[in-house]
């Protein structure tokens, strides 16, 4: 059998004492199954004298994770640490001029340094792989770097944020408001103390941008995103698309259009009978659209330590098995060198439509005068309904809901601010866009 493969990890939270924990436990197997031992020899983390209920009395400790990567006697350099910037991309960058393997799970890291990481391993010779930086344990980035190879991606769209997808589905199934849920959230543990991250949506934006490289060969774009949250969304949006045959799911939706390539991440109305719509709680789901395949959905847990643990494991056997010297699979899908610049879609037409509830002043003409707006931008109206229901408004309120035919973002705003400058809404609009099948587009 050949030489054990060393591993050394930083960061020995949640998802790094799993992968721990399953190694020591998984041994036998995984050099059956590997081809060779894969032995834990050094590790780098904040606290030494926490308990973390793994066994650690083998293995060196390094206080500084950059020396670990600069020192350590390792083969592959375990990044479980999190963040853009500071010790997370010094160690990185360390590791891979140093000729070692890197594994890590940091979306952020890879959405700001990527393109640079994966020239240098490219470089070096050595092996950048992160799949449980994307999607928990769903294998999105494998499918795309390698399972698609001859496919040409139309479009690629998924939940990728477990927090999000968990406050969206208690919304609904319990009728509780967004900040009853973000506190249970937290309670729970799916959702940090600082929140913001995840509701406003930069952590859907940074995997959107991972997988949009790797779908289209571009430079990773991660602040070039229309991005928008789910702390806007009341229990009356919930359940109005409900009465219109809808489920909300915060979606990071990435496609190629004819004047570039178009990224967005945004709560969306789904139809309650696809199948993204019944993916609920912190389970998430990618969909991927490509010429020979067709339609591939791939669902799964996207968080947590044993999921995310699982993913990162399998990104090391596959390091176990390669062969040395072997032509690696490029880190992002197509050589660094060769990503072409990102190219920004001008806006277009959305074939789902919007959904736009207005909260408006209940005098004679503004039901008219809301018409009239949408009319002057060229936006048809598949429904317009106004409602004095309680729930929905104050007495001296009334609702109005539209349901748009496709048009632009351009003219939606466009419509919503004339409607704003009129003097009668009360609150701010919410727009939310339908994503419908292809057949009903």
């Amino acid at each position: 059998m050949a030489d054990a493969l060393k591993i050394g990890i930083a960061g020995l939270g949640t998802v790094g004492a799993s992968l721990v924990r399953i190694i020591q436990q998984k041994s036998n197997e995984l050099a059956v199954t590997c081809g060779r031992p894969i032995t834990i020899t050094a590790v780098s983390a904040r606290d030494k004298a926490r308990d973390r209920g793994i066994d650690l009395s083998t293995v060196a400790w390094f206080d500084r994770p950059e020396e670990l990567a600069e020192k350590g006697d390792i083969d592959v350099f375990v990044e479980l640490m999190g963040g853009a910037e500071g010790v997370a991309n010094v160690s990185v960058r360390a590791a891979l001029q140093r000729g070692l393997h890197v594994v890590t799970a940091n979306k952020a890291l890879l959405a700001y340094h990527g393109v640079e990481l994966a020239t240098i391993a490219e470089e070096k010779g050595s092996l950048l792989n992160f799949e449980a930086a994307v999607a928990g344990g769903i294998p999105v980035i494998k499918a795309l770097r390698e399972s698609l190879t001859g496919n040409s991606v139309s479009r690629i769209y998924g939940i990728m944020n477990g927090t999000c997808n968990y406050i969206l589905t208690k919304m609904e199934k319990e009728g509780l408001s967004f900040a009853e849920c973000l506190k249970e959230a937290q309670r729970l543990g799916y959702a940090e103390a600082d929140p913001a991250f995840d509701i406003e949506g930069n952590d859907t934006a940074h995997k959107l941008s991972i997988l949009t490289t790797l779908a289209f060969g571009n430079q990773i774009a991660a602040d070039d995103i229309y991005l928008e949250g789910i702390t806007n969304i009341s229990i009356e949006d919930i359940h109005a698309a409900a009465e219109l045959g809808y489920r909300i799911k915060l979606l990071g939706v990435a496609q190629r259009t004819d004047t570039g390539i178009e990224q967005r991440v945004h709560p969306t109305m789904v139809p309650v009978d696809s199948v993204i719509a019944q993916v609920d709680g912190v389970t998430n789901a990618v969909a991927i659209e490509s010429d020979v395949l067709g339609e591939l959905l791939m669902v799964g847990p996207g968080a947590g330590g044993n999921a995310t643990a699982s993913s990162v494991l399998g990104d090391i056997a596959d390091i176990a098995k390669s062969q040395p010297g072997a032509q690696r699979v490029p880190v992002l899908g197509h050589p660094a060198t060769t990503l072409e610049p990102y190219r920004k879609a001008r806006m277009q037409s959305h074939e789902g439509g919007y959904f736009i509830r207005l909260t408006v002043l209940d005098r004679t003409g503004v039901f008219a005068s809301v018409a009239t707006r949408m009319a002057e931008n060229n936006i048809s109206l598949e429904s317009i309904v106004q409602r004095s229901k309680q729930h929905l408004a104050p007495s001296h309120h009334q609702t109005i809901i539209l349901v748009t035919h496709a048009t632009t973002e351009e003219s939606v705003r466009r419509a919503v601010a004339s409607i704003k400058s009129e003097g009668y809404l009360f609150g701010e609009p919410q727009v939310i866009r339908i994503e419908r099948p292809k057949e009903e587009g």
